[in-house]
């Protein structure tokens, strides 16, 4: 599995946001000029975000984009589902999904393990967390 191109800059767009002072509204511009996104492709990946109640968004001057949730209740597997949806190694983990040798396949059990391990670990880093360790790693005690 490979995340997304979408996921990818979603996540450096939220993680730009923690690392703002609560409720600051952060224009398109800036967040774009700091992760090299173009303006269409934030507006583009920020939808869902917004849609799913993480993102907030004022239009108009002085508008931009604002976490709605404190970074430390948004997680990674947050911002996975809510661009690419529920996370599934294998079809047969779906419940969308049939599988005729399901009562007999001795891999299913692996797969069921393998994804409960993956949504935890991607459960388990919140967004407060990722922007002190980014400060830590650049030694930045400042907000940008």
């Amino acid at each position: 599995m490979v995340i997304t191109r979408a996921t990818e800059y979603a996540i450096r767009a939220l993680l730009f946001l923690a690392k703002q002072p609560k409720g600051q509204i952060v224009y398109k511009k800036d967040i774009c000029e700091s992760q090299k996104i173009t303006p269409a492709f934030l507006t583009k990946i920020l939808q869902p975000l917004i849609k799913d109640g993480i993102v907030g968004s004022q239009r108009g001057v002085g508008g931009g984009f604002y976490l709605l949730k404190d970074p430390s209740r948004i997680n990674i597997l947050d911002v996975i589902q809510s661009q690419e949806g529920p996370i599934f190694l294998n079809h047969c983990l779906s419940p969308e999904e049939e599988c005729s040798r399901e009562k007999t396949c001795p891999v299913k059990n692996v797969w069921e393990e393998a994804n409960r391990g993956l949504v935890k670990t991607l459960s388990d880093y919140d967004f407060q967390s990722l922007a002190n360790c980014e400060k830590q790693k650049t030694g930045d005690n400042k907000t940008k």
